[in-house]
């Protein structure tokens, strides 16, 4: 999934004199109130850290009545979406007019009917609720369903996600698993085809005859 990021940093954590007899406890906790909140300095949400300290001695600095500075090392793990990146989620909630998500069980987000492509038809089934896909009558989407989606913006204060699901390689991840294969032969085809077409509108063409020799063909143009 996209925007997850591993970071290095260099930290500074201030520890009371009345924790030096448990300075790692002290950095261990005061590194624990960064997590699932946003840091502008880390340009994203910290989810987890590996650190190592890098002075055996704190020292007292002054002015702060006086706490020990002790430098650190460390590893962050980020949340840092951005428009266009896509992410996953759970689906734990469906409206006629929405899709509600949750990512990694702590960020929100919500698809709103405008941001649902037209092939997904709102239905009822059994009395759950549930989108279904026109064209591709097995690929649903209900509570409890993994999807894939692209991401308009983030909220930073909230952590909530503004997403999509208009491009075709968006919707339940299941689905998208077993039919990534056909979306990379359709891919790849539909690039040939427009190969063809611009080699072919654009004059002579040449092809290899039997003798391994260029023979070159009258002008062509396709209509379309």
């Amino acid at each position: 999934m996209e925007g997850l990021k591993v970071s290095d940093a260099n930290l500074v954590v201030y520890v009371h004199p009345s924790k030096s007899n448990k300075v790692p406890q002290a950095v261990l906790r005061e590194l624990s109130s960064l997590l699932f909140r946003f840091n502008e300095s880390f340009d994203g949400v910290v989810l987890a850290y590996d650190v190592q300290i890098q002075d055996k001695i704190a020292k007292i600095l002054p002015g702060f009545h006086p706490y020990f500075g002790v430098k650190l090392k460390a590893k962050l793990l980020l949340f840092a979406p951005k428009p266009n990146m896509l992410l996953e989620g759970k689906v734990v909630k469906l409206t006629e007019r929405s899709i509600h998500v949750i990512v990694l069980g702590f960020s929100s987000a919500i698809i709103t009917g405008e941001d649902i492509r037209e092939d997904f038809n709102h239905k009822i089934k059994h009395g759950d609720e549930l989108f279904a896909s026109r064209s591709q009558k097995r690929h649903v989407i209900k509570v409890g369903t993994v999807i894939r989606f692209l991401v308009k913006s983030f909220d930073e204060e909230r952590l909530h996600v503004s997403g999509s699901l208009l491009p075709a390689n968006t919707g339940s991840i299941r689905w998208l698993a077993r039919h990534s294969e056909d979306f990379l032969v359709s891919d790849r085809s539909t690039r040939k085809r427009s190969e063809s077409e611009q080699e072919l509108v654009g004059g002579e063409t040449y092809s290899l005859n039997n003798d391994h020799q260029i023979k070159k063909s009258k002008k062509h143009r396709i209509r379309e």
